[in-house]
């Protein structure tokens, strides 16, 4: 009986223990198939991101003359390249490398890799580098028309390699090894309202003012004269491409493939679809018209604007916050026109205004309730975010000015930068038309 008893224990012993090891290797297989599907939602996110560069290339080329087409699509494609390579020297580092309590001190070069090591600092890099790109392509919607190329390719990779990554540093660096002030405090922008939108946006603010306004812009008793742009068929698809590289900015941004992109995707569709109706809307009472360019803006302000609180509002926060913002874009526009800041495609509106209004949202209408603290932080993101990025983008620009020079001549302007600068036009068959047509 006693034998019979040890035998059965054994057997039982012998059972549960294939029972856990079958559970814990099935565990383990479902880790692996999780972490794979990280891997690939944060690189197809990053894909998305990468495609934002066509669109904003797009929209700039298309609300500028003919003449300087050639000039936009390079500067879109330098400051990607750029980018990448100032990101991947120094700026990764200082954004995301061990915190000396001001910025990153560490993973300079992608140093944290070693062959055989933890990848996920290269598919976490990929993620980042494009959102940096994006930053620096704000920048030259701004200027457009009127600066030199070898001063862009400067400041390019100094707004990529220091001004972004510090502020990023210090909202985001926890991400990765780091750990800034901002977030310590609670400050909420998930995926770049501020970070990346406003920094953008306000560099390129000072830069617009340092370089001044387009010859032609404003009449002799200060009343604007518009400069429309050649091609608003290629603004329309840029802002469509935009618009679908968001659903890898907003959801990429939890670099987990997770049910969490779900609420994610919603809010970032329904804000641009309300930012595109509340501007027309209003556009059409201002001018008597639903004017297209507007429209188009607004659809950009409402995915700048629901870009902070993506994760954490409820779809029907999204839909004001996108008409808020649609709301404020044409307003925005017209008051930079007053003030005489000539931003060619509303780069400061869009991104800088929008991208402020956001950032505040995000703490208004945070799900689960709101209170003055967190308001009082995202105000505190907002004005530091200004204070850094324009500061240090007029520091810079004058400094450029000063040395190698940042405006082209009277005489380059008339002709178009195309030819000034590379020689070349975008539409050869058409030279004679056009350059009559935008001769001021």
């Amino acid at each position: 009986m006693r034998k019979s008893l040890l035998l059965a224990t054994i057997l039982l012993l012998i059972s549960a223990g294939h029972v856990l090891g079958a559970e814990g290797a099935a565990k383990q297989a479902a880790n692996a198939v999780q972490t794979n599907l990280d891997y690939v939602w944060t690189l197809v996110a990053a894909c998305l991101v990468f495609f934002m560069q066509a669109g904003f290339a797009l929209v700039e080329s298309g609300m500028t003359r003919a003449k300087n087409s050639i000039n936009i699509l390079m500067k879109n494609l330098m400051d990607f390249s750029m980018g990448t390579i100032g990101f991947w020297a120094i700026g990764f580092g200082l954004m995301f490398g061990v915190s000396n309590g001001i910025t990153g001190s560490s993973g300079f070069f992608l140093s944290d890799y070693t062959p055989g090591g933890d990848p996920w600092v290269l598919a976490f890099w990929m993620f980042q580098v494009v959102f940096c790109a994006t930053a620096a392509t704000i920048v030259s919607g701004a200027m457009a028309e009127r600066t030199k190329f070898h001063a862009y390719l400067i400041f390019s990779l100094l707004i990529s390699a220091f001004i972004y990554p510090v502020f990023g540093s210090w909202a985001w660096g926890g991400l990765f090894k780091g750990g800034g002030w901002l977030e310590a405090l609670g400050f909420i922008d998930f995926a770049g309202s501020t970070v990346v939108h406003s920094v953008g946006a306000w560099i390129g603010l000072a830069g617009a003012i340092m370089l001044g306004p387009r010859k032609g812009k404003y009449k002799s008793d200060g009343s604007v004269r518009p400069i429309p742009g050649h091609n608003l068929p290629l603004v329309a698809l840029g802002v469509f491409i935009l618009w679908l590289g968001w659903f890898g900015f907003n959801p990429g941004s939890t670099t987990a493939g997770s049910t969490d992109i779900a609420l994610i995707f919603v809010n970032t569709n329904l804000a641009a679809a309300a930012g595109a109706i509340a501007a027309m809307f209003i556009s059409w009472v201002k001018f008597g018209k639903p004017e297209i360019s507007m429209s188009l803006n607004g659809a950009l302000a409402g995915l700048v604007a629901i870009t902070a609180g993506c994760a954490s509002v409820a779809p029907s926060s999204s839909v004001l916050i996108g008409a808020i913002a649609g709301v404020l874009v044409v307003f925005a526009v017209l008051f930079f026109d007053r003030i005489k800041v000539d931003d060619p495609v509303g780069a400061v509106s869009v991104h800088g205004v929008c991208g402020a209004w956001g950032t505040l949202a995000a703490g208004l209408f945070k799900a689960g309730g709101t209170s003055l603290g967190i308001i009082g932080v995202q105000l505190l993101g907002i004005v530091t975010c200004f204070a850094w990025s324009f500061g240090t983008g007029l520091l810079m620009f004058y400094v450029i000015k000063k040395t190698v020079g940042l405006r082209i001549s009277e005489e380059e302007e008339m002709e178009g930068l195309d030819y000034s600068e590379h020689r070349g036009s975008a539409y050869p068959d058409f030279i004679s038309s056009t350059f009559a047509q935008q001769s001021f």
